[in-house]
């Protein structure tokens, strides 16, 4: 991996260069957030829903650093995201007035600013069982919060040790994980056959548990943890579980609800036993669920197949430039490949999500 520590500014005084920017910032912000409510930046874990580029700087098959991937991103460039434009912790960060982009964190080209706003440490194929990212050689969440105690330090040294707790304590963290746990690890790859559905789901709740708990010990005390989608819905998953029709895969729509259940009840949790800590469970299985159902609703013409290619398996390196022709209206899709829905969807679910998650960090 390419090394992310050296930082420069052209000002006279860094930390007041830095406090400068923080002012500057200050963006118009598209939903009204309460007075009271200060939100300096957004920080993002997880897997590829959320990971911005890191995937660009590892040894690992899971990329999208290439064409199709990036054409309706800024300039139609191919930053590592999993999609054809922004994803849910950019458009979330826009929304609140902090950013329109999320970095990665290992982004050579990151500013020492961008670290006082916000990056991402999410890696695409990622989850909370520890063999996950093991399966593809992606980072890990404990090697994830490894780097978070980089940030840390560099904030700290950035701007001191008041606004870094004050940063630590105030910022959005979003975790988005558990759909490759589900769909990868446990039914397509069969790595965990020690387990039945029940008791694997309980050990991804309990891991997720377990990461928000070290979230709190770093001083994080807003976290919004987004819940496993309708994957037996997804278009890959259809094409592997669905029979010749292509029907949404039950067996993994159930194994989703099951682990949301668990996870739900473990944040509720957390309210009686972690002073101060507002952890917000992010509902994204029913939502979208309704978007792939009712597509016509919500603006959309096709919800059973991605825009890449067939539209039907082709995801990372089977959705490329070479291989794979793109649909000639991507706004007509709810799905970009066959697993990441498209910019307009992440848009549609945002809306649809973020005002009722705003009021809870209060």
């Amino acid at each position: 991996m390419k090394d992310n520590t050296s930082w420069s500014c052209s000002c006279s005084s860094l930390k007041l260069c830095l406090l400068s920017l923080l002012v500057l910032t200050e963006t118009v912000v598209a939903v009204k957030l309460p007075p009271n409510l200060k939100i300096p930046a957004l920080i993002a874990f997880g897997d590829s829903i959320v990971d911005t580029g890191n995937n660009n700087n590892v040894k690992t098959v899971v990329k999208c650093d290439f064409h199709p991937y990036g054409i309706n991103f800024q300039g139609g460039v191919p930053t590592g995201r999993f999609c054809d434009g922004r994803t849910p912790a950019d458009l979330l960060a826009e929304e609140v007035g902090i950013k329109s982009v999320v970095p990665a964190y290992l982004d050579p080209n990151l500013k020492p600013e961008d670290l006082l706003t916000g990056v991402s440490f999410a890696s695409g194929g990622s989850g909370y069982d520890p063999i996950t990212p093991k399966l593809v050689a992606v980072i890990s969440l404990q090697q994830q919060l490894k780097y978070f105690e980089e940030y840390i330090e560099k904030v700290n040294h950035l701007v001191g040790e008041e606004r870094k707790r004050f940063i630590l304590a105030n910022s959005i963290i979003l975790l988005v994980a558990g759909s490759d746990d589900i769909a990868n690890t446990y039914y397509d790859l069969h790595a965990r056959p020690q387990y039945d559905v029940d008791s694997y789901t309980t050990l991804m709740a309990n891991s997720a548990s377990d990461f928000v708990t070290k979230l709190y010990g770093y001083g994080v005390r807003r976290i919004a943890v987004f819940g496993a989608p309708p994957l037996g819905c997804v278009p890959s998953q259809r094409t592997v579980g669905g029979g010749l029709l292509r029907e949404c895969a039950e067996y993994y729509n159930d194994a989703a609800k099951l682990f949301n259940s668990k996870l739900s009840v473990k944040l509720d949790l957390f309210r009686k036993t972690l002073p101060g800590i507002k952890p917000v469970y992010i509902n994204i299985y029913d939502p979208l669920l309704d978007i792939i159902q009712n597509p016509a609703k919500y603006g959309f013409e096709v919800s059973n197949k991605g825009c890449c290619g067939t539209g039907v398996i082709e995801v990372a390196v089977l959705c490329n430039k070479i291989t794979s022709s793109v649909c000639p209206d991507v706004s007509s899709h709810v799905f970009w490949d066959s697993y990441h829905p498209t910019e307009k969807t992440y848009k549609v679910l945002v809306s649809l999500l973020i005002n009722k998650a705003i009021n809870q960090f209060l």
